[in-house]
């Protein structure tokens, strides 16, 4: 575990704290011929020799520079095809933490990957699922008339809302499963805050009453998976 753990450290170091945005840039424009990418890639090497603390491990490291310089290519010259930007960001990062598990765990890799999966507990996976899409769609169904009812005089991100009631919901969830109830009359102050400027300036008690609605619907949603969950 302390080498996947070191070798976990050194991509973490070599990704986002020695990695200018101007290289980033420079790769993303040159590509296969930027400097910085080679730079890049050297930099990783040079971080495990110096995490490991042992120059044996000199082919781990080789393994992962040039997997690097494989996956990075495979990221710069397919991101065209994505228009979510952050879809290629996580395929890449997933390709190099696989690697280094990988690397890790070479010669036992299926029986490490195994013992992993027997650790997972598929009720807490379950249960923060259903809390994210799951319970949006149910939320916008439960509310669909209601919402018809609200005028949208002002602009918001798209999608702000649904994400943000997952976000609240897990929140709600951690509190639950950890019996920390009173953070949750902490998330709803904080709400509520964030929320009275808009209903100040809308002065609409049809507004006020279904975000008020919204608001006891995600949270109920949330408390009740949180007391099957310990209940299970």
């Amino acid at each position: 575990m302390i080498i996947f753990i070191k070798l976990l450290l050194a991509h973490l170091l070599g990704d986002f704290l020695f990695q200018p945005t101007k290289w980033v840039i420079h790769k993303e424009v040159h590509k296969i011929g930027s400097k910085y990418l080679y730079a890049h890639i050297l930099i990783h090497f040079v971080l495990v020799l110096i995490l490991m603390a042992d120059i044996t491990y000199w082919k781990i490291a080789l393994v992962i520079a040039l997997s690097h310089y494989v996956i990075d290519l495979g990221k710069l010259y397919s991101s065209k095809w994505f228009s979510n930007k952050s879809i290629p960001f996580f395929i890449d990062q997933a390709f190099h933490v696989a690697i280094i598990f990988g690397c890790a765990y070479y010669g036992e890799v299926i029986g490490q990957a195994t013992y992993l999966i027997g650790l997972m507990d598929w009720g807490l996976i379950t249960a923060v699922f259903f809390l994210s899409f799951p319970s949006a769609i149910i939320m916008n169904i439960l509310l669909e008339r209601m919402s018809d009812q609200i005028p949208l005089d002002h602009k918001s991100l798209p999608n702000a809302g649904k994400y943000i009631g997952m976000i609240e919901r897990l929140f709600v969830f951690i509190f639950v499963i950890t019996g920390r109830w009173e953070g949750i009359g902490l998330l709803i102050t904080a709400k509520s805050v964030f929320r009275f400027n808009d209903l100040k300036e809308s002065n609409s008690r049809k507004l006020t009453e279904y975000i008020l609605i919204g608001t006891l619907l995600s949270f109920g949603l949330a408390i009740l998976t949180g007391i099957i969950y310990t209940a299970y």
